[in-house]
């Protein structure tokens, strides 16, 4: 068996234990997120993101922002001086204005990110990879860091990771040339210790909530 096989063998069994450890929380989350802004849906609207070979797929994840944020970020001439620094600081901002109360916790704590659980289930993620990118982030980024072409090939040619290498070394902290860097480091020595130093360490980070972008 290789490890790849053997990597979805584990994504399934952990994967389908998380969903059951965070149901509780997330329901809780979702209840928020409805009182908070009751006009809004519970998951993000626009959320398609990069998969393994270039493959576009919906991420689940709870909705942290204003009801029809993507909108407004990118088309809303309001936002106009918003985008740019929201683009120059490779798609996270630092105390997002279009950030929710409940959003700001459950993005510190990376408690948003545990639908994803399903999309490690149906295949499209793992529990550990590269950063699901957004579409037209990396096009952007592509023309920003030009020299970075080849460390995103390498990274899309595994799964993208609900955790990942980048998660447990700064998150948002870091800019997109050094968290691509990672990516694919880790794409091209994807190992069962790779990813168990990983997995140690992300409860850790979670917890602590440092590099989320959130104070």
């Amino acid at each position: 068996m290789s490890y790849v096989e053997f990597k979805r063998i584990m994504d399934i069994f952990l994967s389908f234990f998380l969903l059951l450890f965070f149901l509780p929380i997330d329901l809780l989350a979702a209840i928020a997120i409805k009182f908070e802004s009751p006009q809004g849906p519970v998951f993000v609207e626009w959320s398609d993101r990069v998969g393994q070979n270039g493959r576009i797929f919906r991420l689940l994840k709870l909705r942290s922002m204003v009801p029809n944020a993507r909108y407004l970020q990118f088309h809303d001439p309001r936002y106009k001086s918003y985008l740019k620094e929201f683009k120059k600081s490779s798609y996270k901002l630092e105390n997002d204005p279009l950030r929710t109360k409940i959003g700001k916790f459950i993005v510190k704590y990376s408690l948003d990110e545990t639908p994803q659980f399903f999309n490690v289930l149906k295949g499209d993620m793992s529990l550990i990879g590269p950063r699901p990118y957004y579409p037209d982030e990396l096009d952007e980024q592509r023309k920003r860091y030009p020299q970075t072409i080849r460390l995103i090939n390498k990274a899309l040619s595994v799964k993208p990771g609900v955790t990942g290498k980048w998660q447990v070394s700064g998150r948002s902290e870091l800019n997109f040339d050094k968290r691509i860097d990672l990516d694919a480091d880790y794409a091209e020595n994807m190992s069962l210790w790779y990813d168990l130093k990983i997995l140690f360490k992300t409860p850790f980070v979670m917890l602590s909530g440092k590099g989320s972008g959130v104070k």
